[in-house]
């Protein structure tokens, strides 16, 4: 295994413009591209700022669309959610090929299998300008997963594609989406499966106090011994939303939960630092108490788990019938109630 050069990475704190108040998909696809023109302005600025070893872009999530506020999810899906195949992928793709650099983000997607489902997804382009890594959200409160739709999901997809890691000249990639940083097995699977840097494309409350987020992005570093590349939106603009609700602290922590680099408000190139992967394989290769992934009995959390009964799978059947937001809020007090009387709450 070839140790990578040292390089940069950037966690590009840009402005979420949202889609909820256009009429039509064509005028939401205007927001899009216009967001998107943007954006390859601010990174080849970031390349001409921090120099030519910037090889590694994180954006936001959702940073095209924002998120819904009201709309059925038909509504959304045809107004925000973008095909594998379209045009957004593509415009991206053209950035990432002419800046020669690897660029994560976040998307509502839909999927041809489930024609009438949209998904989360958290993508990774290469800089032959094509989509290497896509991995769907597991987890949210208000929005289809597949696990949601587990049997039907696992007839098209393996259990593999659901937490993939991208082997690149780089290093070893993976992403997860915003909350997902709370949910320390996520990021323990993709370690075990190799990740060293970890792509998280969020959208957040930040606060100058300790957030749960920001607690959990330097917790899931150093207890998996990766580095966390973490881009919150510099607020949201064209929603009811108080604009500068979700907007600074986008930061790069580094394998023993060290933060390298931190933004304040506002649209920011900032969050930069060196990736250097060298001293991460070094650390993890070396023997001693420090060592956190050589140390897991994760064959004992499977046998724990495997005996546990929480949130069930597959609660929207074969995906054909999209709920409502009311659905989710009774799914989860169905849940809290078989907590209570399991004695776990």
């Amino acid at each position: 295994m070839t140790n990578p050069i040292i390089y940069k990475a950037l966690a590009l704190q840009t402005e979420c413009k949202a889609v909820n108040r256009c009429a039509s998909r064509e005028e939401s696809r205007i927001i899009m591209h216009g967001s998107i023109a943007r954006i390859r302005g601010q990174i080849f600025s970031a390349k001409a700022f921090h120099g030519p070893d910037l090889k590694l872009v994180c954006l936001p999530e959702y940073f095209l669309t924002g998120f819904p506020a009201g709309e059925s999810a038909r509504d959304w899906q045809s107004k925000a959610a973008i095909d594998v195949e379209g045009q957004e992928y593509k415009a991206l793709g053209k950035i990432a090929a002419d800046a020669g650099i690897y660029i994560a983000g976040n998307a509502y997607e839909n999927d041809p299998h489930f024609p009438d489902l949209y998904f989360q997804a958290s993508f990774i382009i290469d800089p032959t300008g094509h989509v290497a890594l896509r991995y769907r959200r597991l987890i949210s409160m208000y929005a289809p997963s597949p696990y949601d739709v587990w049997d039907e999901y696992l007839k098209r997809y393996s259990v593999d594609d659901l937490f993939p890691v991208l082997d690149t000249p780089i290093g070893r990639l993976a992403a997860l989406a915003s909350e997902e940083i709370r949910y320390p097995e996520i990021s323990r699977i993709l370690a075990c499966k190799g990740a060293e840097v970890i792509l998280h494309p969020t959208s957040e409350a930040a606060s100058t106090q300790w957030t749960y987020k920001n607690v959990a992005k330097l917790a899931r570093a150093q207890e998996n011994q990766c580095y966390v590349i973490s881009a919150n939106s510099a607020g949201i603009t064209g929603s009811a939303l108080a604009a500068y609700s979700t907007d600074a602290r986008s930061q790069i922590v580094d394998d023993r939960g060290i933060i390298l680099a931190e933004t304040p408000g506002g649209e920011s190139i900032t969050a930069c630092a060196d990736i250097d992967i060298t001293a991460l394989r070094y650390r993890r290769a070396r023997n001693g108490m420090d060592n956190m992934l050589a140390r897991q009995p994760t064959a004992l959390y499977a046998e724990m788990f495997a005996k546990m009964d929480m949130h069930p799978s597959g609660t929207l059947g074969d995906g054909t019938n999209p709920p409502s937001k009311d659905f989710y809020k009774s799914r989860q007090d169905d849940v809290i109630e078989k907590l209570k009387a399991s004695d776990i709450i």
